[in-house]
Parts: C-alpha cells; sequence; structure tokens
C-alpha cells in the first residue's frame, strides 16, 4: 500500500462524501459527522452510481441511484448481498486527507 495525500479535510463538509481521483481511480472519501474519515470506491457496482452524492451516517452510505446500502467501514453491501466496493485506510495529517491506496 502507497500513502497518498489527496488534499485538505476542509474540502470534505462534516457529513458528506467527495470524489478524488487517486491514479485512475475513483475514491469517494467521507466526512463523518463524529469527525471520522472513510474511504470507499466511488462508483456503486450496480449501475455505476457515484456514492460520494449519497446519503451518509456514521455506518453506511446509500447509492442515490438505487437505494443500495454500502458499510462504510468494509464496503460490503449492507443486505448481505454479494456486492461491494473496496474500503481504503484513510486519515487525516495536519489538515491533510491521507489514503492508504494499493497500486495496481
Amino acid at each position: 500500500m502507497t500513502d497518498v495525500d489527496i488534499g485538505s479535510i476542509d474540502q470534505i463538509p462534516v457529513g458528506e462524501g467527495r470524489t478524488f481521483a487517486i491514479d485512475g481511480e475513483q475514491i469517494a472519501v467521507f466526512r463523518l459527522r463524529n469527525g471520522a474519515l472513510r474511504a470507499l470506491d466511488a462508483v456503486c457496482p450496480h449501475k455505476g452510481g457515484p456514492l460520494a452524492d449519497g446519503l451518509a451516517d456514521d455506518a453506511v452510505v446509500v447509492c442515490p441511484l438505487h437505494g443500495h446500502t454500502f458499510d462504510l467501514s468494509t464496503g460490503c453491501e449492507a443486505s448481505g448481498s454479494d456486492m461491494s466496493v473496496r474500503s481504503y485506510p484513510v486519515r487525516a495529517i495536519e489538515g491533510t486527507v491521507r489514503v492508504s491506496f494499493r497500486r495496481v
């Protein structure tokens, strides 16, 4: 895994997600209401919905297109279906968001 700085934490409003490009991949980073950060693949595997635009709480994000719900910690679809997205370690260091990303 490689750590990639993607920008200031201030780019992500509390309670929302934003999409960032890392090595040609789209990663959705969420800044939860409790201050924690979570990162997932930004595209829903069902029909390509933009997950960063979905409704998120401290545990899940709901795809805005068809309502599939993904665990923000694991990327697993909450209903138990075989759909999932990758999750990534993410943290803020001195106001900069850093994602641990595996380059392929």
